[in-house]
């Protein structure tokens, strides 16, 4: 009989119902929240992209983590609820509000921030009821490359205009990821039907990464566009059209020439004469030189530009945080944000940062009070920057990075590492901030808990505790080379006073991390580092290790030597989980692909010497960890990808989205804890997520929830056992009979 035939009747104690097996996915387990949303200590949160404000009402914001989706306030930021959590991406780049009506919003699918973290994107989102509902438009226009800017004609508000630059990171932009679509065209587009077609826009605009775009407001017709290709281009500058895009002229008239960089610009709206404008020096390859190289002034349209000495400070990462604005009502007062917050008000100048450094985005509410966007979330003033208000409450918008770490004696407590926020410890009632910088890898001893680590970015900057997180104090003597810039470090799980650490090459420690000493030779081919590096459970002899250019080399003797069993393995230059050993068996390793186009999940029997795709019908989307859960036959494989987690139970043939409610936010880390049968994910800018592993419906270990199992669940609900009890609540109830019933229905 097929499952849409097969209905049974049963009593809850026992009255009626009924219920019919539809035999769908792996749905009915539901993901929960574990934050932080914000940081407690310190009321941070993630990075924030982008910011549109109502033009009539000053308690409505839409805000966009940079790979968070996008947010909205009703309340003036007191609240935020999130709008895009089933969208494809979570990576946001430019916001857009109609002027005539606040529940029309363009997003800007991918960062155009430039680092290794801002992702590609997949087109444009719109919404014309405040976010309740979706459109997605031009993924076959923009996808693989990213927003920088979105603007909206005032006077035709279906015509819009769009600064679209690559995606980024160094030294290869692979914050692609490898998109098919990547290397396809940039520069400005112009819509004329609210966001479902767009133009690439010539006649003397070249198409080349564009990094800002704003209007006249008093006269449309006028576009500025900021052409601002990180690694300098002759092409760069700023470029003026008076017939809407049509045709541009390159403005000189006073603005620097030769090779520029990042460039962003702002249209005064009281005075749409004025300007101003930032320059920021070329990137290095490395990352680095992009300081400010001028920031200027124009009160004729552009004709003629005049130096002014703005405070501004990018430090040497200008390609990363460049942003701009002007007073809504006074044309003499602008901001200038990068890594701090200069205000500038008629030839005077000073430093008016938020509680957060590295601004990305600046807003004016109808209130006239500005708000900025950071590394640490949404931040207002109304006071132009003399005090500041966090408005991150409920705003889950941090981004981990892999590394994760729990405790075997506390099942609340993690310690995690997040991008410029450092590192925080979760202890059930918050998130503490426990070290600083950029928060990588992290370790929990599990024969001592109490002893922990941390790190931040760059060769020896590791940390540790004895007093289970309430101090930290630096160890890691010894260590210097390459770094990944987080680089991976490990516990022993025999001997937790020996740790290997990742540079050019493996480390050792045996003194629990207070010295090291080189282990292996240089493990890249000469200018990498090690950005993954994992040991077997059941034998700390076999070690492995992923350099960023692609070397993949297995050690059976502890990390001294290595063979390299797989080069040129496509990658994320940001460090990530990306090899696995299984739990009991050291020979059997899985891969994870972080790219498009690539053998996402590989797995080896053999310690490397042969390689099976275990990737079956698995979408087309980057695997950046793989988690196994070997207690059955086969073992349980899941997939943290760019968009949410899937799981496999025949062997990687077929793959569902595992569990309900899990955002399609980018999973960059993935632990599977049995001894609590739970999934610990942390995604890239939606903060640390858990599910139950626990299948109550699903007691014969296949995987799903069918009939024999149904019949098992009405003997031991009738019985009252304890294996039917969902909620792990002692006994079972009619919460678990409800709980059978939504895992009967749609599978577990």
């Amino acid at each position: 009989m097929s499952g849409s035939t097969q209905c049974r009747a049963w009593g809850v104690a026992l009255a009626c119902a009924a219920v019919c097996w539809t035999g769908a996915g792996a749905r009915a387990q539901l993901w929960e929240s574990m934050g932080p949303a914000p940081i407690t200590s310190n009321q941070y949160t993630g990075r924030i992209s982008a910011i549109a404000a109502s033009r009539t009402n000053a308690s409505l914001y839409y805000v966009a983590g940079a790979d968070a989706g996008v947010w909205k306030s009703v309340d003036a930021g007191v609240s935020w609820t999130p709008l895009t959590d089933t969208m494809p991406t979570a990576a946001i780049g430019a916001l857009a509000v109609d002027p005539t009506n606040d529940q029309v919003l363009y997003a800007g699918t991918g960062e155009g921030n430039h680092a290794n973290h801002s992702r590609y994107g997949l087109g444009v989102y719109k919404t014309i009821d405040g976010g309740a509902t979706w459109s997605h438009l031009a993924e076959a226009t923009f996808a693989g490359r990213c927003f920088t800017k979105l603007v909206i004609d005032p006077a035709n508000t279906q015509r819009l205009f769009a600064a679209i630059t690559r995606a980024g990171g160094f030294p290869t932009l692979g914050a692609a990821k490898g998109h098919p679509r990547r290397a396809d065209p940039t520069g400005v587009d112009r819509s004329t039907d609210g966001g479902v077609t767009w133009t690439l826009l010539g006649g003397g605009l070249p198409s080349v990464d564009a990094t800002d775009v704003a209007l006249d407001p008093s006269n449309p017709q006028t576009v500025y566009a900021a052409i601002g290709h990180i690694f300098g281009s002759t092409s760069n500058g700023i470029y003026k059209s008076t017939n809407g895009g049509g045709t541009w002229t390159k403005l000189a008239g006073g603005l620097p020439t030769g090779m520029l960089g990042r460039i962003s610009i702002a249209v005064a709206p009281s005075d749409p004469q004025t300007l101003y404008a930032m320059f920021t020096n070329t990137a290095s390859a490395t990352g680095g030189g992009a300081s400010v190289l001028g920031v200027y002034r124009s009160t004729n349209g552009g004709s003629t530009w005049s130096s002014i000495s703005s405070g501004a400070d990018q430090a040497t990462y200008g390609w990363f945080l460049s942003c701009v604005t002007v007073r809504p009502t006074v044309p003499t007062t602008a901001f200038f944000g990068g890594l701090t917050l200069a205000r500038w008000t008629n030839g005077s100048s000073s430093t008016v940062t938020p509680p957060h450094v590295d601004l990305h985005a600046l807003e004016w509410d109808a209130a006239g009070r500005l708000l900025a966007g950071d590394d640490g979330g949404v931040h207002r003033t109304s006071n132009l920057g003399s005090s500041w208000t966090s408005l991150n409450a409920g705003l889950g918008a941090i981004q981990f990075y892999a590394g994760l770490s729990t405790s075997p004696v506390n099942a609340e407590v993690v310690l995690g590492g997040m991008q410029d926020n450092g590192t925080a410890l979760r202890d059930g009632s918050g998130w503490d901030h426990v070290v600083g910088g950029d928060g990588g890898w992290t370790q929990i001893d599990q024969s001592q808990p109490q002893r922990m680590f941390a790190e931040y970015q760059g060769t020896g900057a590791l940390f540790r505790s004895t007093d289970g997180g309430a101090s930290f104090s630096g160890v890691g003597g010894g260590l210097s080379g390459r770094n990944c810039f987080l680089p991976p470090y490990l516990i022993d799980p025999t001997n937790p006073q020996r740790m290997l650490y990742g540079t050019e090459r493996v480390w050792v420690s045996t003194n629990g991390g207070s010295s090291f000493s080189p282990l292996s030779p240089d493990l890249s081919n000469g200018q990498g580092a090690i950005r993954a590096l994992a040991i077997a459970p059941s034998n700390p002899q076999v070690v492995w290790a992923v350099t960023n250019d692609g070397n993949v080399q297995r050690s059976v003797n502890g990390g001294a030597a290595f063979t390299l069993v797989k080069s040129n393995h496509a990658g994320w230059f940001r460090v990530t989980r990306e090899v696995t050993i299984h739990p009991t068996l050291p020979t059997t390793v899985y891969l994870a692909g972080a790219v498009f186009g690539t053998d996402q999940v590989q797995r080896t029997i053999d310690g490397g010497v042969s390689w099976q795709a275990l990737d079956g019908d698995l979408p087309d989307l980057p695997v950046n960890v793989i988690a196994v859960d070997a207690r059955s036959t086969p073992e349980v494989i899941f997939a943290g990808t760019d968009a949410g987690v899937y799981r496999s139970i025949d062997d990687g043939a077929t793959w569902r989205k595992f569990g309900g409610g899990l955002p399609n936010a980018c999973v960059i880390d993935l632990q599977v804890d049995t001894g609590r049968d739970r999934l610990i994910a942390g995604t890239q800018g939606r903060g640390a997520w858990r599910v139950s592993l626990a299948c109550g419906a699903d007691f014969d270990g296949s995987g799903f929830v069918d009939l024999e199992d149904y019949d098992a669940f009405v003997a031991a609900f009738l019985a009252g056992a304890g294996w039917a009890d969902f909620d792990r609540s002692g006994f079972v109830d009619t919460d678990d009979f409800d709980r059978f019933v939504v895992a009967f229905e749609e599978g577990c």
